[in-house]
């Protein structure tokens, strides 16, 4: 049986994750679900795309279920797909599951899953995580073929989460926040390589936004209590923190704001 990874904006205070889990292990019994993540931001499709797709190249082979789904009940679709490493994928059409099912080798196959046989009748309008795709993700995991969980899409079709790439200058890096993690470290939408080419080194004297000045160094150690710090993450991003406080709230950003790294002025 193939194991399942859950992400949601679904909280621990109400029923709704633990509703999904009992109807998976109803379908599937004994299968593994694993928490990726729940009580993200209510609603955030974006937050939780980049959440899914940090966490995915870290993630057995097996089913994704992710459920961010504030356009539920609407005309949009609800989708399985299947990636070109073999990685399955539940959730709603809207962005959520793009970039981490881009990132393990796109999207070789998609199916309705709403127009499918595996959902529960009647299908409520508001949680179509108990309705469709859970459902859906555990007859997956029980080894149902994709084909069989609903009539084919074009995988042109889908729809992606939209990302601007990093301006890159001479002395200067301009990137969006991806998102703001719990600690309040900053992740952006740049990598190391792109550090390089503004000519920012490693080891070096920079500043976030123009108002906050540390070094770019590998670890948070690396500033001292309260200084600021652009360091690669453990996910391969560039990313932004102050030792022992909360960057995004002293730089005052949020995901999707613009923030630039420059070159301090000698």
């Amino acid at each position: 049986m193939l194991p399942i990874s859950f992400l949601s904006d679904y909280g621990h205070r109400d029923e709704w994750a633990g509703v999904c889990h009992g109807v998976i292990e109803r379908i599937a019994p004994g299968a593994t679900v694993i928490d990726v993540a729940h009580e993200l931001p209510a609603g955030d499709v974006r937050h939780a795309a980049h959440v899914l797709e940090n966490a995915t190249p870290f993630l057995p082979a097996g089913v994704v279920l992710a459920i961010v789904d504030p356009g539920v009940g609407t005309a949009r679709r609800a989708v399985g797909l299947r990636s070109g490493t073999g990685m399955l994928f539940v959730g709603p059409d809207n962005g959520l599951l793009w970039p981490a099912a881009a990132g393990a080798g796109g999207v070789d196959a998609a199916v309705d899953v709403e127009a499918g046989p595996f959902r529960l009748d009647p299908v409520s309008a508001t949680f179509h995580g108990r309705d469709l795709f859970a459902p859906v993700a555990a007859r997956l995991a029980l080894g149902a073929p994709l084909e069989e969980a609903g009539p084919p899409l074009d995988p042109a079709t889908l729809t992606r989460l939209e990302v601007s790439p990093p301006r890159v200058r001479e002395g200067r890096l301009e990137a969006v926040v991806r998102l703001v993690d719990r600690f309040g470290n900053v992740q952006l939408q740049a990598r190391a390589a792109d550090m390089e080419g503004a000519g920012l080194a490693r080891g070096g004297r920079i500043a976030a936004a123009g108002q906050l000045e540390g070094c770019y160094g590998r670890t948070f150690a690396d500033a001292a209590p309260g200084e600021m710090v652009v360091y690669e993450d453990s996910c391969g991003w560039v990313a932004v923190a102050l030792n022992g406080r909360r960057a995004a709230e002293r730089l005052d950003v949020h995901g999707g704001s613009m923030l630039t790294i420059s070159a301090c002025e000698p």
